[in-house]
């Protein structure tokens, strides 16, 4: 018998996008918290399940797993509710993929990830705040190249699919940490913010969607 799926996830962080496909889907799953700045990633439990050490992880109906956000948010939307997160013509799909694997890789990756973990980057703690401004630096740069790619767009490719979740953490991580976003970027994030399945998701995660979304436009 199929069981629930599994979903381990860390709030305000990556996986949000996951938990926001998940609902925009009416998916049945067990929420997972892992505590990052407690470890729970390293723990033997966590590492049966990804040995990655990471955030998120989804586990399947048939119990298999799996890891990284472009990758579960492309099976989410293929695979569940008739397909209807994902888009149906080939550019469109293009568009998906490619706005996805940039953010994980070059906005998150290289982006914030300098700004929020810059230890990972340098052991040496007199360097992190310059570490920090290049984070955000390169954040900035890689949201002018989006931008470009929104002109005359609402959502990301054609109808709104899982790619606008995906492109939502990042904006959501700009917002937070005081990043003016560009025109269009800005337009897409706070129509992201009035999707109901968003504004649960936030609330769920411990945040006020009313407080989001007042950034200036670059």
């Amino acid at each position: 018998m199929p069981m629930n799926m599994k979903f381990y996830m860390t709030p305000g962080s990556c996986s949000t996008a996951i938990h926001i496909i998940l609902e925009e889907l009416d998916e049945i799953f067990e929420a997972h918290i892992v505590n990052l700045p407690a470890g729970d990633q390293f723990k033997p439990d966590y590492l049966a399940i990804n040995p990655k050490a990471n955030i998120p992880a989804l586990m399947r109906p048939d119990g298999s797993v799996l890891t990284e956000v472009p990758a579960i948010a492309f099976w989410l939307g293929k695979t569940r509710g008739r397909g209807k997160l994902w888009p149906k013509h080939i550019e469109d799909e293009t568009l998906a993929l490619e706005l996805m694997t940039f953010v994980a890789g070059s906005i998150h990756g290289h982006g914030f990830a300098r700004f929020f973990a810059p230890g990972h980057f340098c052991p040496d703690s007199m360097l992190h705040e310059s570490i920090k401004a290049q984070g955000l630096a390169l954040a900035k740069k890689a949201f002018a190249i989006v931008e470009k790619s929104l002109d005359g767009r609402t959502w990301v490719a054609g109808d709104f699919s899982v790619a606008d979740a995906v492109l939502f953490y990042v904006e959501f991580w700009a917002d937070k940490v005081g990043i003016d976003l560009p025109a269009n970027i800005l337009r897409h994030y706070r129509a992201m913010l009035a999707r109901p399945a968003v504004s649960r998701v936030l609330r769920e995660e411990g945040y006020r969607p009313e407080k989001l979304g007042q950034t200036a436009e670059m």
